[in-house]
């Protein structure tokens, strides 16, 4: 059997480069193609992009009304605390809203919006050796708060 990976996420948005300064100025990927004022690319780690933006159907819209289906959420996973860090504390510097933050044991997880009001998780992965289990060593995810204050204690100067 194949095994398939998620490789990127594609979204309409409203404004290109309010939309290209969140997913790079704020969120750390590289902008690695553009297109006028109609699309843009963004990745990382030198992959060609985890990120597409695109104004085709959406330059000047409006955000789907609440109550309705869509995206729930993108979520990009950062390297280590330390990355995760920093986006935080650029998010905190940048003065854009959590929707919230905790630890699933597993991970640990930051939630706030995109321009477009598109939900986007932020994240980084314990070692999987780390991750709780119980006595069958079924894993036992919780959702317990994150304590942002000690995350962003840990975001270089």
């Amino acid at each position: 059997m194949t095994h398939a990976t998620i490789g990127h996420v594609h979204l309409k948005v409203a404004d290109l480069d309010r939309a290209i300064s969140f997913y790079h100025d704020i969120l750390g990927f590289d902008l690695t193609q553009r297109y006028g004022d109609q699309a843009a690319f963004l990745g990382a780690g030198g992959y060609h992009h985890h990120i597409g933006l695109n104004t085709w159907e959406s330059a000047g819209g409006t955000p789907a009304p609440a109550g309705h289906t869509g995206l729930y959420h993108a979520a990009f996973l950062y390297p280590d605390r330390a990355a995760l860090a920093t986006v935080l504390k650029r998010i905190m510097q940048a003065g854009i809203a959590l929707d919230g933050a905790a630890d699933h044991g597993v991970s640990e997880a930051i939630y706030l919006r995109d321009p477009d009001n598109n939900g986007v998780e932020l994240y980084r992965d314990r070692p999987q050796s780390d991750w709780p289990r119980d006595a069958d060593g079924t894993l036992m995810m919780s959702n317990r708060p994150l304590d942002l204050d000690a995350l962003l204690a840990e975001a270089p100067a």
